[in-house]
């Protein structure tokens, strides 16, 4: 029976020495499995609203694209052929762009270059026309923190 008395009392020790570790690890655990879960639904709204601006933005060029192609078709006059070899780059920057595949690494570099592309072309043409979806140089100017 004296055996019987100092085991319990360690374990009446040992479990009240325990309990900070055992609290800790049983808070990490929840914090933990409620990151996780809020993180991908935040990660999940993330992916969207970025997806949806770069769809719109390429939408948008493809639209421009579709209308110089179509008034070259009309009068193939109309441009010169300096601006068709750069509208016809413009399309095929647009059909390279990986939609199916967001992790490419050639997402950003296609993405400069359609955006460089499309205002030399403005340049050339001599038209003023932007793409509203991104901040434009002037409108950082004017942003006030």
């Amino acid at each position: 029976m004296d055996s019987l008395k100092p085991n319990s009392i360690e374990d009446i020790f040992d479990s009240s020495l325990n309990l900070e570790d055992s609290h800790f690890n049983e808070g990490f655990q929840e914090g933990y499995n409620d990151g996780l879960s809020s993180g991908k639904d935040e990660g999940r709204e993330v992916g969207l609203k970025s997806g949806f601006e770069i769809g719109e933005e390429l939408g948008f060029y493809r639209g421009c694209v579709d209308i110089w192609n179509s008034a070259i078709q009309l009068d193939s006059t109309c441009f010169s052929s300096r601006v068709q070899k750069s509208i016809k780059q413009m399309d095929d920057l647009v059909i390279k762009y990986p939609i199916s595949d967001p992790e490419n690494e050639s997402v950003s570099d296609i993405m400069d270059s359609l955006r460089l592309k499309f205002r030399a072309i403005c340049a050339t043409l001599n038209v003023k026309l932007e793409y509203n979806g991104y901040p434009k140089a002037s409108d950082l100017k004017e942003m006030e923190f």
